[in-house]
């Protein structure tokens, strides 16, 4: 009999989210605990247990766990990767310091842009040169790789970045350094920017390789001992990583490419809110999860999310892009806002109250919690307003502890500003969701959208709770609240497919392709996506293509699908019609002049997963009485509380009510009708 079972586990900030999925006996089973930074793996198996227990499965028939981690993120944050050495063509040695050679914020002298992950000292130059046509005009000077390498070596360097001139056109220098380094030194770790980014733009090539060669051996040692711990638990499964794009991968693919784990949490959420959004037939949705630490908002439109193929991380300020590294990867486009639940509030030296980015985490945590936090955060005001139920926090896991939590208002924020703890509270609640209003805004605006025409699918611990005020605030009538919302982000790493995201740069104009040199890369970028595709399934691997284009002479690009059909002189009528509609959708207008196409790119993936989040209805009364709740725009409130586990499809409510499950929570207002769809989300609508 093969086994069926699978598990979604998301690693966030505050709490470790978890889900089971047995298609056979029709189980879909939710899991929470607090996450533990010193060992992520200590809430993976600890939580991974509870769920085998609670629900009867024997930990052999487990057949497959998908993880996503903030592992990459966070070692780029902290900075405690390895010591990265990078070898370079001879004379471009200062890459990484020279940048773009722009300033990220003009009217601040000040300001300076992330430090490289490589320090000048450890940038070395070896002979050897690649003209930009692929040709070569020196020979690479194989002593000179193996002196330089042994210099880095002696100075303490864990692992090794290559990244040569016009390496995008012909990588053979690359991979000679590669099979250099792999003969003198086998335990060396080495990137080569034509395998991690072969694409055109030698500074965020090279800062792609830098940062994949950062996190690397961190990456393999987590992976590595998180397969021992799972195989000590009895669970031979294949274990797969979520992409930033959106997708999944093999632990050996991510053990090489690690980079392409830096959005891999955030990510799943979006892709398990696109598959809400295709179940319901609602075209264009908001994707809003608010975690413990971050909140997250993208767009979901024709029930996909948007995509983005180069991105910036480790900014030293958070809206202003040029302040960060550049990385080449495909992302799933969003935005995120130090708005969390354990976002900290206090007063600044202005007197005025900010909350976040700072967050108290899952040690300490939110006063509430009592594990030693001291500062109030967006739970301990959440708490305060009768969002939450003090008594049923994870089910009654947690008791949550009301009184330290006024007391900690009162001194930290309420008396400094001359308010009153409720006042504090509701201060707290309204900053944090005018940040994340305004992110909102500006996302939506920079592609030229409404976000009143969107509906609004909140999930994540805290995204429904705050949901309503959202709405209110973006004059969203239509909320989406899935069953299960609390750990929607684990739902999205069983949905979601194995992909491959590959490019290859051949820039020229769209008259003077060589389509020849086009099909075979598309050849070869096939062949590797198969080879980590294919292992895993006998499904047909799907495959998308697209190009980067731009008008001659332009700096930027975008992307515009590829027309079916074959590669040769008479697509290039299709592709310049294609390129001129994605143009005109983007900036309401068209250039005269020539077109060239910079990147060609191939996405493969073999399907998703159907994963219900639903159950079904627990006989009793899902009455659970009446309790006041504040509200903004109505104060304080008598809703009535629902156990959304005992609803019935087909239910209607009037607001103001609030609805109660294990992992979240949330509250709407009067001028809200809410109806239980027949998997028990929550469809609200609001008006304005």
């Amino acid at each position: 009999m093969s086994r069926t079972v699978r598990i979604g586990v998301d690693v966030g900030g505050t709490f470790t989210d978890l889900l089971l999925h047995d298609p056979v006996r029709g189980l879909t089973w939710p899991g929470k605990l607090p996450t533990t930074p010193h060992a992520p793996n200590e809430a993976i198996t600890v939580g991974i247990a509870r769920l085998l227990a609670e629900t009867g499965t024997p930990a052999h028939e487990v057949a497959g766990i998908v993880h996503g981690t903030t592992l990459v993120t966070n070692t780029l944050l902290e900075r405690t990767g390895a010591v990265v050495g990078l070898l370079t063509t001879n004379g471009f040695a200062d890459i990484l310091e020279m940048g773009r050679e722009i300033r990220f914020d003009t009217s601040d002298l000040l300001a300076r842009p992330a430090d490289p992950l490589v320090p000048r000292h450890l940038c070395r130059g070896v002979r050897g040169r690649i003209a930009a046509d692929g040709t070569e005009l020196e020979p690479l000077d194989s002593d000179d790789v193996l002196a330089q390498a042994g210099q880095l070596l002696e100075q303490g360097v864990e692992a090794v970045a290559v990244a040569m001139l016009h390496a995008y056109r012909d990588d053979r220098h690359e991979r000679r350094v590669q099979e250099l380094l792999a003969r003198a030194h086998p335990e060396l770790p080495v990137t080569i920017s034509s395998a991690v980014a072969p694409v055109i733009g030698e500074y965020e090539r090279a800062s792609t390789a830098c940062l994949n060669a950062y996190v690397r051996p961190r990456m393999t040692r987590y992976l590595d001992a998180l397969r021992d711990d799972l195989l000590a638990m009895g669970i031979d499964a294949l274990l797969h990583v979520m992409l930033s794009g959106g997708g999944v991968t093999t632990v050996d693919d991510a053990k090489e490419f690690p980079f392409r784990l830096l959005e891999s949490g955030p990510a799943a959420g979006v892709i398990a809110a696109a598959s809400v959004a295709r179940r319901l037939g609602e075209p264009d949705v908001i994707s809003f999860d608010m975690g413990g630490t971050t909140a997250k908002i993208a767009i979901v439109s024709g029930g996909a999310p948007r995509r983005r193929h180069d991105f910036e991380a480790g900014r030293v300020e958070a809206f202003k892009p040029g302040s960060g590294l550049p990385v080449r990867l495909t992302v799933v486009d969003m935005i995120e806002i130090g708005s969390g639940g354990g976002s900290v509030a206090a007063p600044d030296p202005l007197g005025l109250l900010k909350v976040g980015p700072r967050s108290a985490g899952s040690v300490p945590g939110p006063v509430a919690y009592g594990r030693g936090g001291e500062q109030p955060t967006v739970t301990d005001a959440d708490l305060v307003l009768g969002h939450l139920d003090p008594a049923a926090f994870l089910g009654g896991e947690m008791r949550l502890r009301t009184t330290e939590v006024r007391k900690a208002l009162d001194q930290e924020v309420a008396e400094p500003l001359g308010l009153d703890t409720v006042g504090a509270a509701a201060g707290i609640v309204e900053v944090a969701t005018a940040s994340m209003a305004a992110a909102a805004r500006m996302h939506l605006s920079e592609h030229g959208r409404d976000p009143a025409d969107f509906a609004l699918v909140a999930f994540g611990g805290a995204g429904p709770v705050h949901a309503y005020g959202l709405a209110k605030q973006l004059k969203i009538t239509r909320i989406v609240v899935p069953m299960r919302a609390g750990v929607m982000s684990a739902h999205g790493f069983l949905v979601a497919p194995a992909t491959v995201d590959q490019a290859h740069s051949l820039p020229s104009a769209l008259t003077e392709i060589d389509w020849d040199r086009v099909a075979a890369a598309y050849d070869e970028m096939a062949a590797r996506a198969g080879a980590v595709l294919a292992p895993d399934s006998t499904d047909v691997v799907r495959t998308r293509r697209s190009v980067d284009m731009r008008y001659l002479g332009q700096g930027f690009e975008i992307e515009v699908e590829l027309p079916d059909g074959d590669l040769g002189p008479a697509a290039a009528g299709g592709l310049r019609h294609a390129f001129e509609e994605t143009y005109r959708a983007t900036f309401g207008r068209l250039l005269d002049g020539p077109a060239e196409v910079v990147n060609w790119r191939l996405s493969a993936g073999l399907p998703g997963h159907d994963v219900s989040l639903g159950c079904a209805p627990v006989a009793g009364d899902p009455r659970r009485g009446v309790r006041d709740v504040w509200l903004p725009g109505h104060g304080w409130l008598a809703a009535t509380v629902w156990d959304r586990s005992r609803l019935r499809p087909g239910t209607e409510i009037a607001g103001p009510a609030v609805f109660t499950e294990r992992e979240s929570s949330c509250c709407f207002g009067p001028e809200c009708r809410i109806r239980v769809d027949d998997d028990l989300t929550l469809l609200v609508d609001v008006e304005q």
